[in-house]
C-alpha cells in the first residue's frame, strides 16, 4: 500500500477529485492511503496564519516556513518517507517515468504552494523533490496535486481492474497509444479498421505498434528522440 499525505490550505480543493473513480476504488481495496492536512491547524497564533509579506517589497503573499516546518517534522516523527515532494511550475515536469518510479514508493509527502509561493528556506531543506505539470501558473498546488496522485495510484497492481491496461497507455513506452474503437463496427458510414475484426492477434498487435509510431511522429516528434 502507498501512503500519500498531502500538506494545503485548501482542503476543500482535493476532497472531490480524489474521491472517486480508480483513486477511491484503490482507496476501498486498501491500495492506497491519501491523508490530507489542513495547514492551518498548525499556523501561527488566534488567526493560524500561514502566510505573510515577502521580504524585499515584492507584491503577493508567501507561505511561512514555521507551519510548514511544524507537519513536516511530525509526519517524519511517525514514519519514514520516500520522497518529500513541492508542486511548483519551476519543477521538473511530471511524465510517465516519474509516476512509475513514484508508484513503486511507500509514503510520500506532496507539499501544496498557494498565494505568491512557499518560503525558499522550505526548498533548501524540507524538500526533496519538485514537479511541475506544466510551464504555466496556477492559483495553488492541489490541482497539480491531484494529478499526480491520480497518474501515481492507476499504476498500483489492482487500482484498475485489468492490469495490463495501464501498460498500454500513452507514453509508458515514450509512444502515443494507437486509436481504440468499440461497438457498433460501422456508423454513419464510419467504419472500424477491419484489421481489428478480424480476431489475429499478431495483425492487430502489428497495426497498433504502427499506429503508435506515426502518431507520435505526427503529434509528438519529440518523443521519437
Amino acid at each position: 500500500m502507498i501512503r500519500i499525505d498531502i500538506i494545503t490550505v485548501l482542503p476543500e480543493l482535493l476532497e472531490s477529485p480524489l474521491s472517486h473513480s480508480i483513486v477511491q476504488r484503490a482507496k476501498d481495496k486498501g491500495l492506497a492511503n491519501i491523508v490530507i492536512h489542513n495547514l492551518r491547524d498548525y499556523g501561527k497564533g488566534k488567526y493560524r496564519q500561514t502566510d505573510d509579506y515577502s521580504f524585499g517589497g515584492d507584491a503577493g503573499m508567501v507561505i511561512m516556513i514555521e507551519p510548514v516546518y511544524k507537519i513536516i517534522s511530525k509526519l517524519k516523527n511517525e514514519r519514514q518517507y520516500d520522497e518529500v515532494i513541492y508542486m511548483s511550475p519551476d519543477g521538473t515536469l511530471l511524465d510517465q517515468s516519474i509516476s512509475n518510479s513514484l508508484s513503486l514508493k511507500s509514503n510520500l509527502i506532496i507539499l501544496c504552494g498557494h498565494y505568491k509561493g512557499i518560503d525558499h528556506r522550505i526548498r533548501e531543506h524540507l524538500i526533496t523533490k519538485e514537479i511541475s505539470v506544466g510551464d504555466y501558473v496556477l492559483s495553488g498546488g492541489e490541482i497539480p496535486a491531484a494529478i499526480l496522485c491520480d497518474s501515481i495510484i492507476r499504476l498500483i497492481p489492482g487500482a484498475i481492474s485489468d492490469e495490463t491496461s495501464a501498460l498500454s497507455d500513452s507514453f509508458q513506452d515514450n509512444l502515443l497509444a494507437p486509436p481504440v474503437y468499440t461497438r457498433p463496427a460501422s456508423f454513419n458510414g464510419w467504419e472500424v479498421p477491419k484489421v481489428l475484426l478480424s480476431g489475429n492477434p499478431k495483425l492487430i498487435r502489428e497495426w497498433q505498434e504502427s499506429q503508435s509510431f506515426e502518431r507520435t511522429k505526427k503529434l509528438r516528434p519529440n518523443l521519437l528522440k
